[in-house]
């Protein structure tokens, strides 16, 4: 059985202090602490502030812990030194560990939203961090703290050669999560520095990303785990589970994740390109490890797994160059001077700004596609650089203006048309 853990409170020690001539030192002590760190963070600001520094991340964190920080550390030295001639630092006590919490809580929650990003469950990971770091601070001035560490102790059981209790399990958690928190963050940097590199190519930077991630995190695990004292051998078994639920159950999820390196690493399909899989046309925004974001022009989104890229037949419209092709139907009647109704259809065709004429191989042109029932169809074609301003508002615009020019011209375009035949019927008097 555990011994007793004596309740021993920095509370109560201030309260007896609260008359005590030294009191009125460590008050001075606070006071300076407080004054030298806002005179740094004062002189620091310019730096803090500044907006070609390469480490933003280091200067955004240290201006949110700066100020508690520097306390701390001015509170410690002057801690140690008053320990010199005061019998006794109560109130540096209480204040040490104070501070210590404030710049964890806001570290943690820095850390986070610059790991996490901003989502909706951010926010309840930032309150349960702050409020695990506050009731650690409450529990440790009113002296529980050492109480409940023995109780947590005690409650523990053996398997094999190795003792787990409920204080290692909880020990074990927090420092995984906090290394999970470290390798998120380290990724975040890693990603922002890859996206620096503009000459490197977009996917290969997207693949080395996404791969420092997921080895980070690994490595966050497998060296957490040992340092806390538990045993990578206990958890053989749990891996060997792991790698039949994977083979079985998890292998779609599998197959999505290591599709979207595939997909970044061979380039077949990048972000802004506009691809048609799956009956879906749309532009790719996005390249996540399970799946790929198609965005049409009309704004929906939609989810394709990255399988069904490998998987499936992929149209890529602007795999090599992002010149696309349009046709455009015009029909015209038959009495109507074909010349000048492809004249006036290639001058509406050069007037428009997203129609490409300088190369002479894609220059518009108008081909004479069938002779209808109502009428001759007429095929402009066209080559557009900038696919992803829509097509639709611009097959809008060219027939706008062809029809524009018709009416000007008199040139007529058909509707449809049909001869009726009336069969006579038999006149009074003729014999049937």
């Amino acid at each position: 059985m555990a011994a007793s853990t004596p309740f021993d409170s920095l509370l109560t020690r201030l309260i007896q202090d609260s008359r005590d001539v030294d009191l009125a030192w460590q008050v001075g002590v606070l006071a300076a602490g407080a004054l030298i760190a806002w005179i740094l963070m004062r002189m620091a600001r310019p730096y803090l502030t500044a907006t070609t520094a390469h480490w933003s991340a280091g200067r955004a964190s240290f201006s949110r812990v700066g100020f508690p920080l520097v306390m701390l550390l001015a509170v410690w030295l002057g801690r140690a030194l008053e320990t010199a001639w005061l019998a006794s630092t109560h109130l540096l006590d209480l204040a040490i560990p104070l501070l210590l919490s404030l710049v964890g809580v806001r570290l943690v929650v820095y850390a986070l939203r610059y790991a996490v990003r901003s989502q909706e469950s951010l926010k309840l990971w930032e309150r349960t961090a702050a409020w695990l770091i506050w009731l650690a601070f409450a529990l440790h001035i009113t002296g529980l703290l050492p109480r409940i560490h023995a109780a947590m102790e005690a409650l523990s059981f053996q398997t094999g050669g190795h003792r787990f209790s409920l204080w290692l399990l909880f020990q074990a958690t927090a420092v995984v999560v906090v290394a999970l928190v470290v390798a998120l963050a380290l990724a975040r940097f890693i990603e922002t520095r890859l996206m620096g590199f503009t000459e490197m190519n977009l996917s290969l930077r997207l693949a080395l990303s996404k791969a420092a991630r997921t080895v980070l995190l690994i490595v966050a695990v497998l060296v957490t785990l040992p340092a806390v004292g538990i045993d990578l051998t206990v958890l053989s078994v749990f891996g060997g589970a792991l790698g039949v639920g994977i083979g079985f159950g998890l292998q779609k999820v599998a197959s999505n994740y290591i599709s979207g390196f595939i997909i970044l690493l061979d380039r077949s399909v990048r972000i802004g390109d506009l691809v048609t899989v799956d009956n879906k046309y749309g532009q790719v925004s996005q390249i996540n490890t399970r799946y790929t974001l198609l965005k049409a022009l009309d704004g929906t989104e939609s989810i394709v797994p990255n399988e069904t890229l490998i998987t499936q037949t992929v149209i890529n419209h602007s795999l090599s160059k992002p010149d696309v092709r349009i046709a455009l139907p015009v029909q015209v009647s038959y009495e109507s001077d074909l010349e000048q109704a492809e004249n006036l259809i290639l001058e509406a065709a050069r007037s428009h700004s997203r129609v490409a004429l300088d190369n002479p191989a894609n220059v518009p042109k108008v081909f004479l596609k069938e002779f209808a029932d109502n009428g001759i169809v007429l095929e402009l074609a066209v080559w557009i650089r900038d696919p992803s301003e829509g097509q639709n508002n611009l097959r809008s615009d060219l027939n706008w203006e062809i029809w524009r020019r018709f009416k000007a011209a008199g040139i007529g375009m058909p509707y449809p048309q049909r001869v009726v035949h009336l069969a006579q019927g038999p006149r009074t008097g003729d014999k049937p």
